[in-house]
């Protein structure tokens, strides 16, 4: 009797603990394959609006559902050399990995991904078509207001016809364009629901519409905010890869909360996209969202997706007056006035899906990495027993791996340049920027999970988030606002706490004032044991932080490269060198140090934490080394 009444206990908590289990299952995973918008062909601008569309509406509907956790996932980046939506999916769908016992649910097409998560929505913001910036107004409003996105066209194809005035018909909650179609913003009189005057330019009231009516009033997350290009890209979809209208990188910041534009940086000319405004109207708005940013955000730091969209606009490509770099470094300029950084989803490997998704990974708490002692140089070779550099002819160098201050670089390039066979032969110095945890921690952690003894992580540039950090240095060019440096360094340490980073590989300076000594120190606080900016001396040592100043670009074929280094390091009057590489694999350095001992087998690339103790023992034991050959 009383192993059947025992057996019956167990059968009850069972079922009670089946049903606990149950109650705390998370819903399935809605699946939905995008690819085909990627076949777009000229001449076709049907598929072309629907390529857009569709792109936009569940980028804004993944940044809704998937912001408490993870319920939406598409599959839509391809590169040449991979298909990234699956590659990361496979990875994590593994057994006994983070997807492993998620069910899924597939659809077949977007309407019928809509309708299944009506009620996770609102409604619907419906933006203009013949006023391009709308469409990132529309995704700033949907963050907001936990709307969709939707263009609005009434065409019998259109996806407004198939989900506003047919299908779930979802209710549209705040319209960007007239009843009847006609443009609510004209760039004369008021603008429409403000007692503002119109900026001259249909562009920027929309945007001024919304800081109006929305970040004054405290309704957006000003702490992110999002660059990317608005509906102009229907123009002329073909002019970088056809992923490249970045509508999937929205969701991560529409789950944020957070805010978009697309505005040139130049106060010198008219923007490309809008000849007819006063030059500089777009730089003046976008000073304007940024110090509203500032403000809501009360000197903390906002952080900015995207970047210049140099191919189609503010530049020479599309008829302005501006080289690319320039552009980049002018847009870093201003948003560094006014505490703000960018995780740079640059054009090449700018796209990025999922991010909204993958948000929800769990990382660990520390990723730590162990730094060389003198002991460990000694026994290498590099040191003396009294602790002296042991030279014998030698030249060290360390290359920049990067570049890796982009979310979407670190996620497309991963398959390719990380998985190559290749990596580990040699020492590398991975410069990855430890903000892009933000939206790829997946990759991060990937990395670190499968890192060789010779795979060391540096931050990129310029720390956690691309900026040009002279701009935080009081008195501040552009905005006249406080010192941000103090802020800088408490943004950036619990960055470098987390990922074990004690480097900074690189310090683009640009056109922003070079470090003073506050700034010096800022970086010596969360950076100690290097940093490698442009406009410092050639070699000096900061307390104790070793401070290197940047050298050459080298992304040539592994022979010619060879060559510039070989040239570089006997020109040079010191024995440390810098060099900076954009997206190498590790077989292509592998090639050039087999290139480099052919020409001088004293040449030696060092692990990081070699290099920059070899340094720093170097520059304690030759204070005088700055005034020495350039």
């Amino acid at each position: 009797m009383k192993k059947y009444a025992l057996a019956v206990c167990l059968l009850i908590a069972a079922c009670i603990t089946n049903s606990f289990a149950q109650s705390k299952k998370l819903p399935a995973i809605g699946l939905l394959d995008l690819g085909f918008t990627l076949q777009v062909q000229q001449g076709d601008q049907q598929a072309i609006n629907n390529a857009w569309d569709y792109t936009h509406t569940i980028a804004s509907l993944q940044g809704i559902v998937n912001r408490d956790r993870p319920q939406l996932y598409i599959f839509l980046i391809k590169n040449a050399n991979a298909d990234i939506d699956r590659y990361w999916w496979n990875k994590y769908r593994a057994p006994g990995k983070w997807l492993s016992r998620r069910d899924t649910l597939v659809y077949k097409n977007v309407a019928d991904v809509i309708a299944a998560y009506k009620n996770k929505i609102r409604g619907a913001v419906v933006y203009d078509p013949n006023v391009p910036a709308t469409s990132n107004v529309a995704s700033s409003v949907a963050g907001a207001e936990d709307l969709i996105v939707v263009r609005y066209d009434t065409g019998p194809n259109s996806l407004y016809s198939q989900i506003i005035t047919g299908g779930p018909k979802i209710p549209v909650r705040v319209s960007l364009v007239n009843a009847g179609g006609s443009s609510l913003f004209t760039g004369k009189g008021t603008i429409p629901g403000t007692t503002r005057v119109s900026s001259g330019s249909a562009k920027n009231d929309a945007y001024l519409w919304f800081l109006e009516k929305y970040m004054k009033t405290g309704k957006v997350n000003t702490s992110y905010g999002a660059y990317y290009i608005d509906q102009q890209w229907l123009k002329n979809p073909f002019l970088a890869n056809r992923n490249h209208h970045t509508l999937s990188n929205h969701d991560f910041f529409i789950s944020r909360r957070g805010f978009f534009f697309d505005l040139s940086p130049w106060a010198d000319e008219a923007a490309t996209d809008d000849l007819t405004q006063t030059p500089g109207t777009d730089v003046n708005t976008l000073k304007e969202l940024l110090l509203a940013a500032y403000k809501q955000n009360k000197g903390g730091y906002a952080y900015l997706g995207g970047f210049p969209p140099w191919a189609f606009k503010y530049t020479r490509h599309a008829k302005g007056s501006h080289e690319d770099v320039a552009t980049e470094w002018e847009y870093s300029r201003i948003i560094s006035a006014y505490n703000a950084f960018k995780d740079a989803d640059a054009i090449g490997y700018g796209a990025l899906a999922n991010a909204s998704f993958w948000q929800h990974f769990p990382l660990k708490k520390e990723y730590k990495q162990n730094w060389v002692t003198k002991a460990q140089l000694t026994g290498k070779g590099y040191l003396t027993a009294d602790g002296k550099i042991d030279y014998k002819g030698r030249n060290f160098i360390i290359f920049y791996v990067g570049d890796y201050d982009a979310s979407s670089w670190v996620s497309q390039t991963t398959p390719t340049l990380w998985d190559d066979p290749n990596r580990g032969k040699v020492p590398m110095m991975w410069s990855i920027s430890p903000v892009l945890a933000e939206r790829v921690p997946m990759a991060l952690d990937y990395r670190r999970e499968t890192a060789t003894p010779n795979d060391y992580f540096a931050a990129a540039d310029n720390g956690a988030g691309y900026l040009m950090p002279g701009m935080l240095q009081a008195p501040r060019p552009l905005s006249g606002l406080p010192d941000g440096v103090d802020a800088w360094v408490a943004h950036n340490k619990p960055y470098y706490q987390q990922w074990g980073l004690t480097i900074t590989g690189f310090i683009i300076d640009g056109q922003a004032p070079p470090l003073n000594q506050k700034g010096l120190d800022a970086y010596a606080a969360f950076s100690p044991n290097g940093i490698v900016p442009q406009k410092v001396p050639l070699t000096s040592l900061h307390g104790n932080m070793p401070v290197l100043r940047s050298d050459e670009d080298v992304n040539q074929d592994p022979v010619e490269a060879a060559r510039i280094i070989y040239d570089r390091v006997h020109k040079r009057g010191v024995p440390f060198h810098w060099f900076r590489n954009i997206l190498k694999s590790p077989s292509w350095y592998v090639q050039v140090v087999a290139e480099l001992k052919k020409l001088d087998p004293k040449i030696e690339l060092l692990s990081a934490p070699d290099f920059f103790e070899l340094y720093r023992i170097y520059l304690k034991e030759n204070p005088d080394a700055a005034k020495e050959k350039k």
